[in-house]
């Protein structure tokens, strides 16, 4: 036990520490006399990579050594946080997650972070409240709530939004190929900064635009 926990740890200490050998990188190109803009873009990526995939290892970590069940000492376990997001399902089967960040910035490769952030809400949805909807026929609605202050990246293109599809496929959809999901990305200008990803049925998406639209509330 003790050796499976220490292996562990230092995989983490590995990642890590290539991702601060990075940060020292980005601030010797700072301090270079010509700042190479992209290769600061290029550092800052594969360092945000390094740290995602290290939190992600470390998340399972936690899973494979900790017990949800155990107290420590006298006091009960800690209050679940939201600060990640949170999973609603409505009385028409439409689901609804909320982030409290945007979609990262992704050229290059699909975020682990977000896939893995997006199952662990689902899984405590299905642990707390009920099982899941399937769907057959799906449409994803993908909404970042933002103004032109808080979000840097416009393109949609280089948005890490293809992580949602692929923690759905399997669970919620049998597939995220065209002729089983379709995708609509959107952007609404908001001071509150928040990302809305909403998965429905596609023959409910005429209703779906038509609440949103008129500005009724869709989960209360």
């Amino acid at each position: 036990m003790r050796n499976d926990i220490e292996n562990d740890m230092r995989a983490i200490q590995e990642i890590t520490f290539e991702a601060y050998k990075a940060s020292g990188a980005l601030m010797a190109m700072l301090s270079s006399s010509g700042v190479n803009l992209n290769g600061i873009a290029a550092t800052l990526e594969k360092m945000s990579a390094q740290y995602e995939g290290g939190v992600v290892m470390l998340r399972n970590i936690c899973e494979k050594h900790i017990s949800h069940n155990r107290q420590i000492g006298s006091k009960p376990e800690l209050k679940r946080l939201d600060i990640s997001g949170k999973v609603e399902v409505n009385d028409y089967g439409w689901l609804h997650i909320e982030l409290g960040a945007l979609l990262p910035n992704c050229r290059y490769q699909t975020p682990a972070y977000l896939s893995d952030t997006i199952t662990r809400l689902l899984d405590d949805y299905e642990r707390r409240v009920c099982a899941l909807p399937r769907y057959k026929n799906a449409m994803l609605v993908v909404d970042e709530h933002c103004d032109v202050d808080s979000r840097r990246v416009f393109d949609q293109d280089n948005k890490g939004w293809k992580a949602i599809p692929n923690a759905l496929k399997g669970r919620l959809i049998a597939d995220d190929d065209q002729f089983t999901l379709g995708v609509a990305l959107m952007a609404t200008r908001d001071k509150n900064t928040a990302c809305h990803i909403y998965l429905l049925p596609r023959a409910d998406i005429g209703d779906f635009f038509q609440v949103m639209d008129g500005g009724y509330p869709i989960f209360t």
